[in-house]
């Protein structure tokens, strides 16, 4: 019988529904909202409101200068050195002379749990 492996604060895997790069503690995947994990005591404490030291959100207009115009959304995060430790794409489009776009960012942290997966 295998024993337990210890979860590490920062360990991912993939979600089963969406495929993206969740943490391993997560009962909800963040992208797709679905369960990945039936924890019934992490699942208590999900309406407790999870800290969120970051929430920007912009809107960008048609800047008029052609008909149609291309966006890249992307997101970089850095650590304390400036290193790049991951870079993404998250979306692209295009916007008409009258559209405008959206976009939030969100950061959520949630405590690091000493548990076994």
């Amino acid at each position: 019988m295998a024993l337990p492996q210890p979860s590490f604060p920062g360990r991912t895997r993939p979600c089963p529904h969406c495929k993206a790069t969740i943490l391993i503690s997560a009962a909800v995947c963040p992208a797709c909202q679905r369960y990945v994990r039936l924890d019934p005591d992490r699942l208590a404490r999900l309406t407790s409101p999870i800290f969120c030291p970051l929430q920007v959100e912009g809107t960008i207009r048609h800047p008029g200068i052609a008909e149609r115009c291309e966006y890249s959304v992307l997101v970089q995060v850095q650590n304390d050195q400036g290193e790049v430790i991951s870079r993404h794409v998250v979306g692209v489009g295009s916007l008409g002379p009258t559209e405008t776009r959206t976009f939030t960012i969100r950061v959520e942290v949630v405590t690091a749990e000493k548990s076994v997966a």
